[in-house]
């Protein structure tokens, strides 16, 4: 169900580039539609509007609006990659704020991300770019306080979604009323496809089997989405990455996964220590 939802999540790049809305509209009926969704798979139509709730709703919402918008400015590819970063940042807001202890071989990887980010960021020059890839930035830093906000206690991640959609489709219901919208049968396919599968199904799996598996075989399961993302693009679109995009792409993957892999890799040696103690014990 994990390697599912990745697959989905890795949808959005197509589904956005074959709807030739803009995509504030796109938002407005993916998040109208998420929330029938949703509200199915709740049961109910009780919301709690505590503090960490909405903040995480703001942090989310946020998330999907800069994202969509990035996948229109830049390329698909470019556009997921630069929000995979949030891991890392979020490792980042841990070490600054909340005094985590930073081993040598994090700091580097991180510093590989980052280095990562600025090659994807010169792979073209042009202001729509640039623009593009300043936004898909903008959405890690909103995905890591999402990151953060939804791992505490306190917040109600089912809720928290759900608010979410409901603060994107507010936001992006006016400009589905000041654009000129075509309302053709490829947008109306591509539409529902996002809402109901990429988004809506998608966030409803993750939401029910995370818990269920181990949380390194998940993010590395995760890992597919960005990998995953820009080869619908590609044949439907035939939309290409240029060789500098790819080499900041790779970078940026491999470092996060190991980056992800590393408290995996430091339990694994201290129990084989302690086993080794035991036995000259």
């Amino acid at each position: 169900m994990i390697l599912i939802t990745a697959l989905l999540w890795g949808l959005a790049g197509v589904c956005v580039k074959s709807i030739s809305w803009g995509p504030l509209p796109i938002v407005a009926v993916r998040s109208l539609i998420s929330l029938i969704i949703l509200f199915t798979v709740k049961r109910n139509l009780r919301l709690k509007f505590t503090k960490k709730n909405l903040l995480g709703a703001f942090m989310m919402s946020a998330t999907g609006i800069l994202y969509v918008m990035a996948i229109k400015l830049t390329t698909a590819g470019t556009a997921i990659v630069l929000q995979y970063t949030a891991s890392v940042l979020v490792f980042v807001f841990a070490v600054l704020f909340r005094h985590r202890k930073a081993r040598l071989a994090e700091l580097l990887l991180t510093l590989a991300v980052f280095a990562g980010c600025a090659i994807s960021f010169l792979d073209s020059l042009d202001f729509t770019r640039l623009l593009g890839n300043a936004l898909a930035l903008a959405s890690a830093f909103t995905f890591a306080g999402q990151i953060i906000i939804m791992n505490d206690q306190d917040c109600d991640t089912e809720d928290t979604a759900i608010l979410s959609n409901i603060l994107s489709f507010l936001i992006c219901l006016p400009f589905f009323f000041t654009e000129k919208l075509a309302f053709d049968a490829k947008n109306i396919v591509w539409l529902l496809i996002m809402a109901v599968f990429q988004y809506g199904l998608a966030n409803a799996l993750f939401a029910r089997n995370i818990h269920r598996v181990d949380p390194v075989e998940a993010s590395i399961l995760l890992t597919i989405e960005p990998i995953f993302n820009p080869i619908p693009v590609a044949i439907f679109c035939g939309e290409k990455m240029s060789a500098l995009a790819i080499l900041g792409s790779a970078i940026v993957i491999a470092a996060v996964t190991l980056h992800g892999l590393l408290p995996h890799w430091e339990e694994k040696k201290t129990a084989k220590k302690q086993v080794l103690s035991e036995k000259k014990e």
